[in-house]
């Protein structure tokens, strides 16, 4: 892989990537052409080609791409097998719902546990995963060394339970609490999940038809 930086408008085209290469792979599909590819993606077949570019070279003249080597190949640049480390804060209802219903290990994650603090939910699991005290939250990571958060909390406690699990070693976090959390501390990322602004995006389309 190229060392120059990335831009975050690549980085974030990399999972509709693999998400379309998986469906053809689960298909039977074997090749497919960069033209044809953008075709399913909405963009152009230069642009795919430029994107993919950035991490080396992929593909034959004339041939197209092989779906199954492309898929492996951009599931590993995403570090689809890597096998991170991920905890959830937050099991209530949405905490819930990603625990029961999102296939974290097909993308890569390993679930750990589960942390909230309700008395009806500490020592319960879902779908296998442990939910535990928020009293055992430092305990747990210092012994397990969890490299991804998934919050799931009340938006005010949201930047100070970041900040907790940052000076506890936390460097990735996926944020449902509608705040955007930031930080001083080099090396540590946040991917924050407005659901409001993709219903507003739809409004604004449906609005002007």
């Amino acid at each position: 892989m190229r060392k120059e930086r990335i831009s975050d408008a690549v980085i974030h085209r990399l999972p509709r990537y693999y998400r379309h290469l998986n469906d053809l792979y689960s298909k039977g599909v074997v090749r497919i052409s960069s033209s044809s590819l953008g075709a399913k993606m909405d963009i152009t077949a230069s642009q795919i080609r430029q994107d993919l570019s950035c991490f080396g070279e992929f593909g034959q003249q004339g041939y197209g791409y092989n779906v199954s080597e492309l898929r492996a190949e951009i599931g590993h640049i995403l570090g689809i097998d890597h096998g991170h480390r991920l905890i959830v804060i937050g099991a209530g209802h949405l905490g819930h719902a990603l625990l029961q219903n999102f296939d974290f290990q097909a993308v890569g994650f390993q679930v750990d546990s589960a942390f909230d603090v309700s008395p009806d939910l500490i020592g319960t699991e879902i779908r296998g995963v442990a939910i535990r005290s928020m009293d055992e939250l430092a305990d747990y990571v210092a012994a397990f060394r969890p490299e991804v958060a998934v919050l799931t909390v009340p938006q005010d406690q949201a930047q100070p339970l970041a900040a907790r699990l940052i000076d506890m070693g936390i460097r990735g976090f996926w944020n449902f609490t509608n705040v955007e959390l930031s930080t001083d501390v080099p090396g540590v990322f946040f991917e924050d999940v407005h659901f409001v602004d993709t219903l507003l995006t739809l409004s604004y389309r449906i609005s002007r038809q």
